[in-house]
């Protein structure tokens, strides 16, 4: 969850930087804590606590690429999660901007069983308050050889909105998973949350047989280096 809404970040600095009139170019630093690492509206800790961070470079062309790690602990040994990722984004005009890319979900102490390893191409659209995204898997340690391309597809509405001017912001979310990567064929995960000053509270769920509800409350900072 929280990687995906970190990429869509440093997206729009990259498009902010193609409409100023001087050279652009950052490198941005990120760390958060939270009660629940969700993603996808499962849990990837167990419901244990959470430590992330990551870095981030952003330049005038609409590139950026950065990586993310975090305690995790869903596969046998695996103590952490380490991501890569790399895209570009940019404004069709005023209300319209874009973010396509690429990413690399590494768990590197997981048992070698566990084939956890995987990568995904994204890509999103935002219109106003809405985003809609789609990311397709590309590749997976479970089958080594490419063949699994395509095998899975997760498709999000989200729209987030401001309350008063105080800061304060409400973000929905909905997502359906299709594929047979993560074991079941059909989910959807919905959730809701609201966000001010880097704290976030928020409530989500999915539809897989058995799931309650699952609340958390995070706390995220950013800083350019």
């Amino acid at each position: 969850m929280l990687k995906l809404q970190k990429t869509i970040l440093f997206g729009a600095l990259a498009f902010t930087g193609i409409t100023s009139t001087t050279t652009f170019a950052e490198v941005t630093a990120n760390a958060a804590a939270t009660s629940n690492y969700l993603w996808r509206g499962q849990e990837q800790t167990g419901g244990d606590a959470a430590i992330s961070g990551g870095i981030d470079y952003a330049n005038e062309s609409g590139f950026y690429a950065g990586t993310w790690a975090s305690n995790a602990s869903w596969a046998d040994e695996m103590t952490y999660e380490l991501d890569l990722y790399a895209g570009f984004s940019g404004a069709i005009n005023e209300s319209v901007s874009y973010d396509v890319g690429y990413i690399y979900y590494a768990y590197p102490d997981a048992a070698s069983e566990a084939d956890a390893d995987f990568s995904e191409i994204y890509g999103s659209i935002s219109v106003e308050g809405f985003t809609f995204g789609a990311s397709v898997l590309a590749t997976s340690a479970a089958s080594g050889d490419g063949s699994d391309f395509g095998d899975s597809l997760y498709l999000t509405a989200d729209y987030g909105f401001a309350i008063g001017s105080n800061g304060t912001e409400i973000a929905l979310h909905l997502g359906h998973y299709s594929g047979d990567f993560i074991g079941d064929d059909n989910i959807i995960d919905y959730g809701v949350s609201i966000s001010k000053d880097g704290f976030t509270f928020g409530l989500s769920d999915n539809d897989i047989d058995g799931s309650d509800l699952k609340a958390y409350v995070a706390y995220s900072v950013d800083f350019s280096l």
